[in-house]
């Protein structure tokens, strides 16, 4: 009998072992920079596994065999300050001046009048005329400058550094393409890529909509990019937890192309697909309204963000929204970026848009959209926005200004950088937070 018993305690304390060492093994992991909440098993997986193997080898070509991306980074450009790659940031470089422009561009936007004939009537129609009057209603410190100004660029990054983040997401227009109402940039993207590698600055691209763009025109647009900025050392590229490096790209105004053209290119058998290609990537797409949803997954898209900072205006950007969103990105293994701003005032360019204006209560509007994003546990936060000055979005410094006709707003009672404060320690956290999940 005292044999018999041996046995079963035998294996009981074998039990007791293996138990003991497999939850010791998950305490010690850690969400790598990217997708730690989707199963291995997961179609999406499946799918990335499936061509990691060319992909990665064709990563591994065009970024010269450097994989640098880790979640955080220390920064020696500004005081070695950490910046964190899951930090994305909206970068504007539309701007200009007469110093380096000959002319003043989005400085002077025009008023954008409202498509309700009788609305727009009621307000009051032209342009501005800076340097006194500018398309913001708030003044940066810097004043009404030219993004392609390179003392400009280094005040940005420095900036950016102050405020952690560690990707650049860039307004991207293919090359002679003008915004609506500037003038062609994409010849300034290698000025920027070269300013952020100072910085340890990782960049993206915020692929904007223009007139024509299809899903063919976007394949276009992606091979441009990758195969010109691709070797460079500020190329972002996202690393998963299977170990997978790609590029991601953030699609602007996703919603106005059908899911069925989006899945000609994003899905495996697609009749023109990306996948499995050299030029292969992460794509997210903008939801705006709550249909997008299932238009996103049928698209072949690998995530979906929120981009506008203005809670409630709609249902992508309302915080209310973000659990459940979350919940179907998770159950479809799709990626969820929620996106955060410090408020929102676009008045000085649609004087009729009053009733999205978000004020930012010194700090504590931000603040609020931040702790928002740790509810749902994302892998990545975008910020709206570095310097969108026409929709008040900016966390660039800003300035107390009084002009002949009119005051603009500021951050007092804080100074200039709090904005960039309140991101870092926000940033912080957020990688703080981030080390706990998986525990």
């Amino acid at each position: 009998m005292t044999r018999l018993r041996r046995k079963p305690l035998a294996a009981l304390f074998l039990f007791t072992l293996f138990v003991l060492g497999t939850m010791m093994g998950l305490r010690t992991l850690r969400p790598s920079h990217g997708f730690s909440n989707v199963a291995p098993s997961s179609d999406f997986t499946k799918r990335r596994l499936d061509v990691r193997e060319a992909v990665v080898s064709q990563a591994h070509y065009f970024s010269g065999g450097s994989f640098g991306n880790t979640k955080m980074h220390i920064s020696t450009s500004n005081g070695d300050k950490k910046i964190f790659y899951d930090v994305h940031i909206f970068y504007y470089l539309w701007y200009g001046s007469p110093s380096v422009d000959d002319k003043y561009i989005h400085w002077d936007h025009v008023l954008v009048p409202h498509w309700d004939p009788k609305i727009a009537a009621s307000h009051v129609h032209g342009g501005h005329t800076p340097p006194e009057d500018i398309a913001s209603s708030f003044y940066p410190e810097l004043g009404p400058y030219s993004s392609r100004d390179p003392e400009v660029l280094e005040s940005h990054m420095a900036q950016i550094v102050e405020a952690a983040a560690g990707v650049l997401v860039l307004s991207w227009y293919p090359p002679g393409v003008p915004d609506d109402h500037g003038e062609p940039t994409e010849d300034l993207i290698s000025a920027v890529m070269d300013a952020a590698h100072r910085h340890n600055i990782k960049v993206t691209f915020h692929m904007q909509l223009y007139k024509g763009r299809t899903e063919q025109t976007l394949h276009d647009n992606i091979k441009y990019i990758t195969e010109k900025y691709g070797k460079h050392g500020a190329f972002y590229r996202y690393r998963s937890n299977t170990g997978q490096i790609l590029p991601l790209f953030y699609v602007y105004d996703s919603y106005l192309t059908p899911p069925e053209s989006w899945a000609k290119l994003l899905t495996a058998k697609g009749s023109h697909s990306i996948r499995g290609t050299p030029y292969d990537a992460i794509f997210m797409a903008l939801i705006v309204e709550e249909r997008h949803k299932h238009d996103i997954l049928t698209g072949g898209f690998d995530g979906m963000y929120t981009y506008f900072a203005s809670n409630g205006f709609s249902f992508g950007s309302s915080h209310q929204n973000w659990k459940a969103i979350k919940g179907f990105c998770d159950a479809n293994n799709l990626l969820f970026v929620p996106s955060v701003g410090p408020g929102y005032v676009d008045t000085a360019v649609r004087p009729w848009n009053r009733h999205n204006t978000r004020d930012r209560v010194n700090g504590r509007y931000y603040e609020t959209s931040l702790q928002a994003t740790l509810s749902v546990r994302p892998e990545i936060v975008t910020i709206t926005s570095f310097n969108q000055w026409h929709d008040g979005t900016q966390i660039e410094k800003a300035v107390p200004k009084k002009a002949a006709t009119r005051l603009y707003l500021d951050y007092r009672p804080n100074q200039p950088n709090h904005y960039l404060g309140l991101t870092r320690q926000w940033a912080e956290n957020f990688y703080k937070e981030k080390d706990k999940w998986l525990i």
